[in-house]
């Protein structure tokens, strides 16, 4: 989808390295854009006639098993994070598919299977090595700079180039986790039952929604290969000999394909993988929303027997529990009220496609936005929807992250991404 002609690449293996090729762009009056994980539906890791501050070189994951964190390069992957963590029993929450790239995903907050456990990926950093405009390089954390660490917690890639970051970490185990599908003609009924449920029950149990046509991957029946459907992936982070008691009510609504079973954290993470190789065209819109009215299920239901290709679909995440018991203020990530964030993907390997999937995915966004919050996360968003969407996006803290912008970044050095622009 993207084909930007960047003038130059630096492969930074080091801070020094990024403040050196900061500086060359400086002097040659270039703009910048910095890729991490490569994982930007926008495209926000490349750029046409500037200098790509390139940290895949950086990709090392240091864990302090007996203190419980661990030190992430700003060039990791969720593979590699879960790889680390994985191997001492520990994980921080941190989306649901492995190639994403934690540098964009913290960013933007960060959220997946142990958010209603344990919170935004933001809530659980502890400190980030930050290189800034001008080529210097600082600690944020709540004692240094905590102006910059209070925006780097939502606020996106504005502030500087994020060459590590320390996480919490949490013992998360093995899981029983895994999907439930049933036919897309059943969507209306499940996702009506799935938005009371899913809220009314304990933080240990997790499930995001979903349309989608089923791949054909072994793990599915080959009856239900490439059906469309609706599903909830479930992840149960409680005593796994309670998890047949919970999740009895799922049950109870006779899915046509069960998928549920215990497996490594790390397992669950990596399930979609196949499904979304590199190199496919992408294009996706988001929303957050307090509650899914009767209006957007219908909307929903609609849209999920037009899927136009076998990797397009639309998730709904939970974004409650103990996301919600943050305030509004304590982050950039400033809608702390609402309980699901919706993400509409057009996906397809055929570039022919990019026009109408893109077309989809927009007729899609429109029927439900409506009923949304007004809102979006960030890491869903794309460089077309406008200023007014970024502005509602930062909500009641964007008056303050454009304050920090200016103090650390004046000239708006950083600005391939949902950009803040700085006050005055």
């Amino acid at each position: 989808m993207i084909d930007h002609r960047p003038a130059l690449v630096a492969r930074c293996r080091s801070a020094t390295d990024v403040a050196t090729a900061l500086g060359a762009a400086r002097r040659g009056g270039l703009p910048v854009a910095v890729r991490g994980g490569g994982h930007s539906g926008p495209g926000f890791g490349t750029i046409d006639g500037g200098v790509v501050l390139d940290l895949s070189p950086m990709g090392s994951v240091e864990v302090d098993a007996a203190g419980r964190t661990a030190r992430v390069q700003g060039g990791a992957t969720l593979e590699a994070l879960d790889a680390a963590t994985g191997r001492h029993g520990l994980a921080t929450p941190a989306g649901v598919v492995s190639s994403t790239g934690i540098g964009g995903l913290t960013l933007g907050g960060g959220h997946g299977y142990l958010s209603r456990r344990h919170g935004l990926t933001v809530d659980n950093l502890l400190e980030a090595e930050v290189v800034l405009a001008d080529g210097t390089v600082v600690t944020a954390s709540e004692d240094r700079h905590p102006d910059l660490f209070w925006a780097l917690r939502g606020g996106g890639g504005n502030f500087g180039v994020v060459t590590s970051f320390t996480f919490r970490l949490h013992p998360v185990g093995a899981v029983v986790c895994g999907p439930t599908a049933w036919p897309a003609s059943a969507t209306a009924d499940v996702l009506r039952w799935y938005r009371d449920f899913l809220p009314a029950q304990g933080d240990d149990l997790y499930g995001f929604f979903a349309t989608m046509t089923v791949p054909p991957a072994p793990q599915f029946p080959e009856a239900f290969h490439l059906h469309k459907a609706c599903a909830v992936v479930w992840c149960y982070l409680g005593d796994p000999d309670d998890a047949a008691d919970v999740l009895a009510p799922v049950r109870a609504l006779q899915p046509a394909f069960d998928g549920i079973g215990q497996v490594p954290y790390p397992a669950l993470q990596s399930a979609f993988d196949a499904v979304y190789p590199a190199g496919l065209q992408w294009y996706w819109r988001g929303d957050f929303f307090r509650s899914i009215s009767d209006e957007a299920i219908a909307a929903h239901a609609r849209f999920a027997q037009e899927l136009p290709t076998m990797q397009s679909g639309m998730h709904l995440y939970p974004v409650d529990g103990a996301v919600q018991r943050v305030g509004p203020g304590e982050t950039a990530w400033a809608h702390r009220d609402v309980t699901f964030s919706e993400v509409i993907i057009g996906v397809d390997p055929d570039p022919g496609n990019a026009a109408a999937i893109k077309r989809w995915a927009v007729d899609y966004w429109e029927a439900t936005h409506p009923y949304s919050a007004g809102a979006a996360y960030a890491n869903f968003m794309m460089d077309d929807e406008g200023q007014e969407r970024v502005r509602a996006t930062y909500g009641s803290n964007y008056d303050r992250l454009t304050e920090v912008k200016a103090a650390y970044d004046p000239s708006n050095v950083f600005r391939s991404n949902l950009n803040i622009r700085p006050a005055g």
